[in-house]
């Protein structure tokens, strides 16, 4: 199966967009560095931590490996140390998907050969696995829409909301 890595920034919106719970039943080996989900989950329910504990794997780093998160984020400071995790992560799985908000992210990864997508992304993938239904996912994306803190490309998140409304109007 694929391994889907996945930073916080799209977990964070899924929350908002009520779907976790789908997201998780996706069809790939789920993986989030082990800092990322005790730094920055902070927000999210006992609840949401247990669904995500149970179905994401927490990765941990080798110190050789850290020593490499610590190199990239000297040599990419606009990249948080975090994302530098994930990103390092992704670096050494063959054949994986980096799920990312963070642009600065996305076109490091990118440069590297990794496979990159978003949070849009990943709401075809529930629709395309029947993880969530067109009622869930256009509800989520107005709810995105709605929300000044999510941060996605408007052009996109536009044509998504009519792609998944004229699913509802068939």
């Amino acid at each position: 199966m694929r391994i889907l890595i996945s930073d916080t920034s799209c977990l964070i919106d899924l929350r908002k967009g009520l779907l976790l719970e789908a997201f998780v039943r996706l069809p790939y080996d789920l993986v989030i560095p082990d800092v990322l989900f005790e730094e920055e989950l902070i927000n999210f329910s006992a609840a949401e931590k247990d669904l995500l504990a149970q179905s994401l794997k927490i990765q941990s780093l080798s110190g050789e490996n850290i020593i490499e998160v610590q190199r990239v984020n000297r040599d990419y400071p606009a990249l948080g140390v975090n994302d530098c995790f994930a990103f390092i992560i992704g670096k050494i799985t063959p054949n994986c998907i980096l799920l990312t908000g963070d642009s600065k992210l996305r076109n490091l990864a990118s440069s590297c050969g990794i496979k990159v997508h978003g949070t849009l992304w990943g709401i075809d993938e529930m629709y395309k696995s029947k993880c969530a239904t067109a009622r869930q996912l256009y509800s989520a994306l107005l709810s995105f829409q709605r929300d000044v803190t999510v941060r996605l490309h408007m052009s996109e998140l536009r044509l998504r909301i009519k792609q998944y409304k004229a699913l509802l109007d068939s």
